[in-house]
């Protein structure tokens, strides 16, 4: 298939020349650095927290530590130490101390700081332990999330239930409900309320603020903490779904509570019938704003920022002309102006929209950016910033766009000793016109006389996109580290270019969106330093679902490397977990659409050719391993060259950092035995326990 091209035809915009240093950054690079996580402002604006974790690949775990730097930048340090997991840092109200999660006792709780000097102490022995936590404006509170157990109401009813499951000896489940299981784990008859615990004194005192058989806040991918205290400290703010349809609708409210434990929650979204959540009150207590979609059942739809006036009870959106998502976003200290995170055409934009109305205004554009604070004086943003070349970072900027400042440097010598390979952007026409966007990462040292082996990338979703951010699962650096000319294409159903880009993809799986992709693997093909007998393709998620339907469909790839995709569109559509996302996207239950079967990859096994790697683990819920397993049956019973890398212990996404070193290192090795990049690491290969042959 030849595809019509835009004028750009050469390497486009290029934004990093290749760095140099002494050797091309691969795993063993990426598993050296220093990652930044959460941080907080001070209420005097003077600092900010945040973590820093690095990775034990021994003990196939993640460490990390709290820091502190100026928030005009500076010389940092470490507040805390050890060999366990340090997070989500919180100034105190007063700014004298900070609480953060620690593990270090063996479940994660509450540890405090005492700024001026000493130890961390203990705050909390919660019996569930914590996953999230605010003060209370007063200090004297923490209102936190866990894991609890529906039916109690104190915390030595809670201790009770915990000592018994562990002391049973008989580990069978059994569900009357959906949902019975998320992501990776079973719920187990556990639930995730929000807790009002005293900050001074034991967890006796402790209150359920979101009681009852449902989940309060809702899950989100990220950890979006759903809940917030009003200013006075008299209210709650969470998102919640109604009892009994967790597995089948999107609907989500924003209820609010008082604080005192005391009377009912109020619904103040109740006319949306679908989701609304993230909501922040204002400074002065006036709104609340938030996050909502409009179409039931349908988790991508477009995110609109939302304003709750609590004086008039009345919702209106502050973003309907705006195509594009509505991410993070935060109140200005004056309670006038919101601040929010957009990504837009593969790159991170932050917006200033006034709360009397008016369009949103680009204030900058760049890399990936997360994590949005606004300064106590109104006059800065603060973010986790980083891009393709360069992993994240703290960094800051004026609220009109201007004097742009680097905070935190904590990679510095890693990138430095490191050589990296520049990037840019391609520019692709879709068979109705539509225009569409890549990267290509080259290999460091990149000679444009000689030929290389190339890997298209498949984005997951299928309502996502490859921006211009950091990753540590599927970095296009560490792939171009090995010798590949890396293109991650961004076809119909991807985000940032409107929501009818979007749309466009549900119901149409293996429809549009291939052809898009097959015009951008032409585009690739025609790249002149690429060797069109070594191109490979590999995806996660739903690049994992297309690289399924790639096999049947085409051999134009030397080899496939497909990670948690979907095979076979029946049995996937009621073993997943969020039963709406079938329903959605597949236009209804398997046995009434017929648009399983026309998009059912495993259809077309007779087709099968392609030399393939096939990756999946047991905790995947999302896409239950047993997809995974179908496929690799299918090509072998094919006799198509494949092999199976398989982990009991992850998820959706492989994060245990010993685990991702075999995955590069298994990934790295098939890549190599057919397409001729790098060697992988050898002695990561010998980690894997089990071997069929």
């Amino acid at each position: 298939m030849q595809s019509s091209r835009f004028v750009l035809c050469g390497l486009l915009l290029c934004l990093a020349t290749s760095v140099l240093g002494s050797e091309p950054f691969r795993f063993d690079q990426m598993a050296q650095s220093r990652r930044i996580e959460g941080f907080d402002l001070s209420p005097d604006g003077r600092s900010i927290a945040f973590g820093i974790a690095v990775a034990d690949l021994d003990e196939n775990r993640m460490r990390s530590t709290i820091w502190i730097v100026p928030s005009e930048g500076g010389e940092g340090r470490a507040l805390t130490s050890g060999d366990k997991r340090d997070s989500s840092a919180r100034f105190s109200p007063d700014g004298r101390s900070l609480a953060f999660l620690s593990d270090r006792d063996g479940t994660s709780q509450i540890w405090l700081l005492d700024l001026a000097g000493g130890e961390p102490r203990k705050a909390t022995s919660f019996p569930t332990g914590i996953d999230a936590f605010r003060w209370s404006p007063d200090g004297r509170w923490f209102v936190v999330t866990s894991e609890t157990f529906p039916d109690c109401s104190n915390t030595a009813c809670l201790a009770k239930h915990v000592e018994e499951r562990k002391k049973a000896k008989i580990k069978g489940r059994i569900a009357e409900g959906l949902l019975f299981r998320h992501w990776d784990s079973w719920k187990d008859g556990l639930r995730t309320h929000v807790w009002k615990i005293p900050a001074t004194s034991t967890d006796a005192g402790a209150v359920d603020l979101t009681p009852g058989d449902h989940d309060a806040p809702v899950f989100s991918v990220g950890g979006e903490e759903d809940f917030e205290v009003s200013p006075d400290g008299r209210e709650l703010a969470y998102s919640s779904k109604t009892e009994g349809v967790d597995a089948i609708s999107t609907n989500a409210d924003i209820w609010l509570a008082p604080l005192d434990g005391k009377g009912r929650p109020t619904d103040i979204t109740i006319g949306n019938p679908a989701f609304d959540g993230a909501p922040h009150f204002s400074p002065d207590g006036r709104w609340i704003a938030y996050r909502a979609q409009k179409r039931p059942g349908f988790e991508s739809d477009r995110f609109r920022l939302m304003l709750y006036d609590r004086a008039k009870r009345e919702n209106r959106s502050l973003t309907e002309g705006f195509d594009n998502w509505v991410d993070e976003f935060q109140w200005s200290p004056d309670s006038k102006t919101l601040f929010f995170i957009s990504h837009v055409a593969a790159k991170s934009a932050i917006f200033r929209l006034p709360v009397s109305g008016g369009a949103p205004e680009e204030i900058w554009r760049g890399g990936g950016a997360v994590q949005l604070r606004v300064s106590s004086d109104g006059r800065r943003l603060f973010f986790s910033e980083s891009s393709l070349t360069r992993a994240a970072e703290l960094g800051s900027i004026g609220i009109d766009g201007k004097n742009h400042s680097m905070l935190t440097r904590v990679n510095d010598r890693l990138f430095r000793d490191s050589s990296l390979g520049a990037v840019s952007e391609r520019f692709t026409a879709a068979a109705d016109g539509s225009r569409l966007q890549a990267w290509v990462v080259l290999p460091p040292g990149f000679d444009p006389s000689k030929k290389y082996p190339a890997v298209f990338m498949i984005h997951g979703g299928p309502q996502g996109a490859w921006t211009d951010s950091w990753s540590y699962r599927w970095n296009p650096e560490v792939w171009a580290g090995y010798g590949y000319v890396v293109y991650a294409p961004n076809p119909r159903g991807s985000t940032g270019w409107g929501q009818k880009f979007v749309d466009e993809i549900s119901t149409d799986w293996g429809g549009k969106a291939y052809d898009d992709l097959m015009r951008q693997a032409d585009d690739l093909a025609s790249l002149p330093y690429v060797d069109k007998s070594r191109i490979g393709a590999a995806g996660a998620s739903y690049g994992g679902y297309m690289i399924d339907w790639i096999a049947g469909h085409t051999d134009r790839f030397r080899c496939l490397v497909s990670h948690d995709g979907m095979f076979e569109t029946n049995s996937a559509g009621l073993e997943t977990e969020e039963l709406w996302f079938s329903y959605w996207e597949f236009g209804g239950w398997p046995w009434k659409s017929p648009v399983y079967e026309k998009w059912n990859p495993m259809r077309f096994a007779e087709n099968f050719k392609t030399p393939t790697l096939v990756v999946t683990s047991e905790r995947d819920y999302r896409v239950p391993f047993g997809q995974g397993l179908q496929f690799f049956s299918a090509l072998q019973i094919q006799k198509v060259p494949s092999k199976l890398l398989m982990f009991p212990d992850e998820g959706h996404w492989v994060l245990k950092p010993g685990n991702s070193r075999l995955w590069h290192a298994v990934v790295m090795d098939w890549l190599h035995r057919w397409l001729g990049g790098a060697a992988a690491d050898a002695n990561a290969l010998e980690t894997a326990y089990s071997v069929t042959k």
